[in-house]
């Protein structure tokens, strides 16, 4: 199905490993740069060879995947206004919708895992999972007032995100 081109569920372990560590260690964690770290090839470097798994997908599924990632890279930016504005309960409704565990049905997520690795579909589920705790947060932000333990559990999500795209690409 994939081109290997490195160890990729290697990458990723140490990647979603630095993911949970910086959960832990907060704002200034060590993974913002955690793809660097573990060697992975920087979209924007001139000359860097993509050392990422290629991930072959039917022509379809390919579309319809990309599609479902501009949807979560959109939902995250409402989720962020709606944290700006006060509106915790909304970003922790949209949390859920567009990428909890709540939303692997709209997104064909049973189809689509069928084309994927072991590995992706493992960073998948984190990054379902790690939405839905934060929409768990952002609930309680709503009623607590206190605002920290959602924007740490918000940057799981982005880190899981970094994480997958840190060791795959699909074709």
């Amino acid at each position: 199905m994939g081109v290997l081109t490195r160890t990729p569920l290697a990458t990723l372990s140490v990647l979603l490993g630095l993911v949970g560590c910086a959960g832990q260690a907060g704002v200034d964690a060590p993974s913002a740069h955690a793809g660097h770290a573990a060697g992975a090839a920087h979209a924007g470097q001139a000359g860097a060879e993509d050392r990422r798994l290629l991930v072959a997908f039917p022509d379809a599924m390919r579309t319809h995947t990309l599609a479902n990632m501009r949807d979560h890279l959109l939902a995250l930016a409402e989720i962020q206004a709606f944290l700006a504005a006060g509106a915790y309960d909304k970003a922790s409704d949209t949390a859920e919708q567009r990428l909890g565990m709540s939303s692997l049905g709209l997104h064909g997520a049973h189809e689509v895992a069928a084309f994927m690795p072991e590995g992706m579909q493992a960073a998948g589920t984190a990054m379902h999972r790690s939405a839905s705790q934060f929409a768990i947060a952002a609930r309680d932000a709503s009623a607590t007032g206190d605002l920290k333990p959602a924007l740490v559990a918000l940057a799981r999500v982005s880190q899981t995100c970094v994480a997958c795209h840190a060791a795959y690409r699909i074709q």
